[in-house]
């Protein structure tokens, strides 16, 4: 049976070892306070030799600012929210701040409450949490609801009561890839669709807007947003006959799934085949990729929350920063652009 490590050192232990109350102890690794110049040496000292480190938790719970913010991400494996979390963590340290990240797809309301207990100063929902509604009314059932503030990013609306938004346009962003398409050519357009997720509903809405509005022969076929998902959906859509000439996924790695169909199949993108996806993921920009996808201010948007978090912390209420419930919540809608790459061509002769 291996034999379990040392036990981090405590305050006590550092008191100790230089020769003085806990209370100085505190007061000289925290900065505050009276202590004398050599008790301040000799508890510093005591601290670098056992190795001693502060409890962030313990400090919070004796004061009034954690200095934290609890990140929940949608599902961490999602490329998106990298350039939204470097915007945001950018934003939160310019601010004083710092972030705390869990995966709301692993552990679920348990991590806002366990958030919550550690007194962070805000909460970050990044991108449509699986039924934070209910979670989060059973987590804060009183009036008061949630006693933090709560900025969500990358959803089109609001889960949390009071929650200020910052998203992108999605809908506008699948109208500009029909719009490049029908430019081309394209007359006969499939859409490689994520049914049941707010994002999803409002790509394909704008997607169908823009075909009808176009006279495009359309095609929706539903997949997910997942590259095994967007490989079983273009080999659905491929099969139709006639077969589309551009495929429009609702994100980039549906839109890759889609690339290794249209490989299965002897399609060459973008002779035979024209490709788009969306929220221009790293991989999107690849010169052997060059895939044409729209890029939803990812960074900005994760920037922007922190400027609002930021604005609401400083707003004159409690200690802890609550806003006030009759102050409406921002809604910040950034505009999408559309990256034009290799991926999309005329259509063949």
């Amino acid at each position: 049976m291996a034999q379990a490590g040392p036990k981090p050192a405590t305050i006590l232990d550092v008191a100790a070892r230089a020769g003085v109350s806990k209370s100085a102890a505190s007061l000289a690794l925290r900065g505050t306070g009276y202590v004398s110049e050599a008790r301040r040496r000799a508890i510093l000292e005591a601290a670098a030799e056992l190795g001693y480190r502060p409890n962030a938790a313990a400090r919070a719970m004796g004061s009034a600012r954690s200095g934290t913010v609890g990140v929940i991400l949608d599902d961490l494996r999602n490329p998106w929210f990298v350039p939204a979390v470097e915007g945001l963590t950018e934003g939160l340290h310019a601010a004083g701040l710092h972030a705390l990240l869990g995966d709301w797809r692993l552990e679920g309301a348990e991590l806002a409450e366990r958030f919550l207990e550690l007194r962070v100063e805000a909460l970050v929902l990044v991108g449509t949490l699986d039924g934070a509604e209910t979670a989060f009314a059973e987590i804060a059932p009183l009036p008061g609801g949630i006693p933090v503030p709560v900025v969500q990013v990358g959803a089109p609306h609001a889960q949390v009561p009071g929650a200020a938004v910052v998203t992108n346009d999605d809908a506008e962003g699948a109208r500009r890839v029909v719009r490049h398409l029908a430019a081309l050519g394209h007359r006969r357009i499939a859409h490689l669709s994520a049914p049941g997720t707010a994002v999803g509903d409002a790509r394909r809405a704008g997607f169908e807007d823009a075909c009808q509005v176009l006279g495009i022969e359309s095609q929706t076929v539903e997949a997910g947003r997942t590259e095994e998902a967007g490989w079983r959906a273009a080999h659905e859509a491929l099969d139709a006959s006639p077969r589309p000439t551009a495929l429009f996924a609702v994100n980039d790695m549906a839109a890759f799934g889609a690339l290794s169909a249209a490989d299965d199949l002897g399609l060459r993108v973008p002779e035979d085949l024209s490709l788009a996806g969306y929220d221009d993921t790293p991989a999107a920009r690849l010169k052997a990729v060059g895939l044409t996808s729209v890029d939803n201010a990812s960074r900005e948007a994760g920037r922007v929350a922190a400027d609002l978090l930021a604005a609401r912390l400083a707003h004159p209420g409690s200690p802890r920063g609550t806003y006030d419930d009759r102050e409406p919540p921002a809604v910040v809608l950034l505009p999408p652009e559309l990256k034009v790459r290799t991926s999309t061509a005329p259509p063949p002769s």
